[in-house]
């Protein structure tokens, strides 16, 4: 039959299941927008306050329900707000599709009104992109960049659409076909590799990231700790993909991570790392890093071996699958006297507060108190960040929604109303600082058009708290840029955008101001007013070893 490239762009998109889509409308886009409009009983569209939103809202989606999060964005300044929403997706490995659409063919190249270069500009942050210039391409590229946005390790891809092959038509047949992700073949060599060095480790460690949770493989880590029995730690990425309430569980590695997890790693004979990529930020010194250890990398992208830190063995493959075939080898293996060890440690060097006033910590704590540990967290960066990360229990993977590789503040608040429209069911928190709630705090705007019953909670230290601690620990208190105090009223900004807002200035007006927000059934705005010095606690200082960790105690020692 023939269609017209928005209808072939809408008919595709219904072939790989969305019903959901994230974005803003432009000239150049209309004909894309009319079609959604015919189409609004099986695709709903969420327009945002601004198009990084609706990036980061598409990747909230993603992140939250394993799906491949979409978003459309106009021309010139629309698609240019998009790149920060790309580039966050892609340095976390986050299945997006981005669908733009440019000035006409015959106007391209030529400074038109509204032009840009979008694949030019996306081409190092994106896994694949395309321009399409002919109608007849148009069903293939859709149908290619959701392909390639899931396999292997996910990603984001672009489709650029110039408006003219919006509106031209050509012959469409429709693929019932659904892309399924395809594991591929793991090495036997590369098993039995593994499985050797696993079966003589006498102090094995084991370090889960960001892709066993991408891999949907929380089943199998379990199992596989189980056969191994060995403390687990993990990146911030990897929240989730074993149970944070467990008791081998040792917290989370590097810079804030917990001594617990540092000193573990670095006094291991074998790191068994699944899905994680040996950040800066999680190895520290990266010659000093895990020095006693064999380490044995399972990742399904061959570029990470030996990227960032060299490693004894591999196994190259999904890790759902690699894991799976290890458990159907392993022996079950008794590591007691290793864990009575660690668990001494944990004892040791709990993560601690003050108690006696309103901080980050018992923030996060009593969200945990009240949710029982089933919500869906979302945060921005720094430190709310760490705190959402070190004192919440993520029992289950896709659970935990932040920005890692790119450390994008403002990203939180629109990865919470994707994240509460793919999964209606579960209450969804976003985490700020206030530094970087007034980066996209514009979005409350579409909670409240639209009655997306998040809960957005400020931190409000009235400074950008993570850059202030570095000032006061490495630059003599010298807080340049980084003091904001000011008139801002955040809960009376909220109420006028249409959400619920409350100042909250004790642990218990938040008790009380949180149990409300649970049960409002509506968006809430909870402004909690901190201390400017706050910190985050244990800390890795810039270039030093990760079981150089310390913290205020240490601190106060040395003084």
């Amino acid at each position: 039959m023939q269609l017209t490239g928005a209808q072939i762009v809408i008919e595709c998109l219904k072939e790989q299941g969305v019903d959901t889509v994230f974005g803003y409308p432009g000239g150049a886009i209309l004909n894309l927008y009319d079609e959604l409009y015919k189409n609004q009983d099986s695709i709903k569209h969420y327009l945002t306050s601004h198009e990084q939103g609706a990036a980061h809202a598409a990747d909230g989606y993603a992140r939250a329900t394993g799906k491949t999060g979409v978003v459309f964005a106009t021309s010139g300044p629309g698609a240019t707000n998009l790149v920060t929403g790309i580039a966050t997706a892609y340095m976390d490995s986050i299945p997006l599709v981005a669908i733009t659409c440019n000035v006409g063919v015959g106007l391209l190249g030529k400074d038109s009104f509204q032009e840009i270069d979008i694949t030019g500009i996306t081409l190092p942050i994106t896994k694949h992109n395309y321009i399409v210039k002919d109608v007849k391409d148009l069903a293939s590229a859709i149908r290619k960049a959701f392909a390639i946005a899931r396999k292997g390790r996910p990603g984001p891809v672009l489709v650029d659409i110039p408006k003219d092959v919006t509106a031209e038509k050509t012959d469409f047949t429709a693929n019932e076909d659904k892309v399924e992700k395809t594991e591929g073949e793991v090495c036997e060599k590369q098993l039995a590799n593994a499985i050797k060095m696993i079966h003589k480790a006498k102090r094995p460690m084991i370090f889960v990231g960001g892709g066993a949770v991408l891999a949907n493989a929380g089943a199998e880590v379990q199992a596989f700790v189980d056969k191994v029995q060995a403390p687990v730690c993990d990146t911030l990425m990897g929240k989730g993909a074993f149970n944070g309430a467990d008791p081998l569980y040792t917290g989370m590695l590097g810079m804030h991570g917990t001594k617990t997890a540092n000193y573990g790693v670095s006094e291991c004979d074998l790191l068994v790392v699944i899905g994680a990529r040996f950040s800066d930020r999680v190895t520290g010194n990266a010659k000093k890093f895990a020095k006693n250890a064999k380490i044995l990398q399972i990742d399904v992208d061959e570029v990470e071996i030996n990227k960032n830190v060299l490693v004894t063995g591999q196994v190259i493959g999904d890790v759902k699958a690699v894991l799976q075939r290890l458990n159907e080898k392993l022996e079950p293996a008794n590591h007691d006297e290793w864990i009575a060890h660690i668990m001494e440690y944990k004892e040791k060097y709990p993560l601690t507060y003050n108690k006696e006033i309103l901080t980050g910590p018992f923030i996060i704590e009593e969200i945990y108190r009240q949710t029982e540990g089933e919500a869906v967290i979302t945060t921005e960066v720094g430190q709310n960040q760490m705190w959402a990360a070190q004192f919440y229990k993520y029992k289950e993977p896709r659970t935990f929604l932040t920005s890692g590789g790119l450390g994008t503040m403002g990203y939180g608040l629109g990865a919470s109303l994707g994240a509460k429209l793919g999964c209606p069911d579960k209450t969804v928190i976003n985490i700020a600082g206030d530094g970087c709630f007034r980066m996209n705090m514009n979005e409350l705007a579409t909670a409240g058009r639209y009655n997306i019953p998040i809960i957005q909670v400020v931190i409000n230290n009235h400074v950008l708290g993570m850059v202030r601690q570095w000032q006061t620990l490495f630059y003599d208190k010298r807080y340049s840029a980084t003091v904001l105090e000011d008139n801002v009223n955040f809960a009376k900004l909220a109420e006028a955008l249409g959400v619920k807002g409350v100042t909250i200035t004790s642990k218990e007006e938040f008790k009380t101001a949180f149990t409300e927000a649970l049960t409002l059934g509506k968006p809430v705005l909870l402004d909690c007013q901190i201390d400017a010095d706050e910190k985050v606690w244990p800390m890795v200082a810039p270039g030093a070893a990760i079981d150089e960790a310390f913290d205020e105690g240490d601190l106060n020692a040395q003084k």
